[in-house]
């Protein structure tokens, strides 16, 4: 099976040795992903939802580039510093999410890389089709 990395080009990535995302056959996997622009700056400081909704649309063009979208995500998983937001980020993932209804798993985690990052969000996708 052929294999895909797509990178998003931050300083990051051949120092700690991950792409954002790859793709192997029919399936993606998106690399933990957070609320950050295109020049990498935080989005939404102290707001779980903005940063949920930025992490998700950050992992929607990562799954565009390696030639899947939303509708083939079968898993997410996420990271918030704050459980008691656990309503508040799982109503943002419903917006992206409720109809597709991946397996998903929610923790608390003690920190994320950047103080300011509240949300981490990772997710596994199953592509039909030849890799394009």
């Amino acid at each position: 099976m052929e294999r895909q990395t797509v990178a998003s080009d931050t300083e990051w990535e051949p120092v700690v040795g991950y792409a954002r995302t790859v793709r192997v056959g029919p399936h993606v996997n998106v690399s933990g992903t957070t609320a950050t622009d295109a020049n990498g700056e935080v989005v939404g400081a102290g707001d779980a939802a903005a940063q949920t909704r930025q992490a998700l649309r950050n992992i929607e063009r990562a799954l565009g580039e390696a030639g899947a979208q939303l509708d083939d995500v079968v898993r997410t998983r996420l990271y918030v510093t704050d459980i008691d937001d656990w309503q508040t980020v799982g109503r943002v993932h419903g917006e992206f999410f409720s109809a597709i209804r991946p397996a998903t798993s929610m923790v608390e985690v003690r920190r994320l890389i950047d103080e300011r990052m509240l949300v981490e969000i990772e997710a596994f996708a199953i592509v039909v089709g030849e890799l394009s």
